[in-house]
């Protein structure tokens, strides 16, 4: 069986952690960002949603999504 290693490695790139790290904590932040983006949907008037040209149903829409759906 082969042996296989999820962990890359290369003498080149002494801080490879540190870009994973980078691209994870990103991803949060854009996760973070997306869910309190539609929460504040979800708090907007008719008057709001209907200057934005939306529909409520749009809205309610993009509100429900979770978070990590585009």
């Amino acid at each position: 069986m082969a042996d296989i290693s999820l962990h890359y490695s290369n003498s080149s790139t002494p801080r490879a952690g540190t870009f994973t790290f980078t691209a994870f904590s990103q991803i949060l932040g854009t996760w973070r960002r997306r869910a309190h983006e539609r929460r504040e949907l979800a708090t907007l008037d008719q008057r709001t949603i209907r200057d934005l040209g939306l529909s409520p149903s749009d809205i309610q829409f993009e509100a429900n999504k979770p978070f990590w759906r585009l």
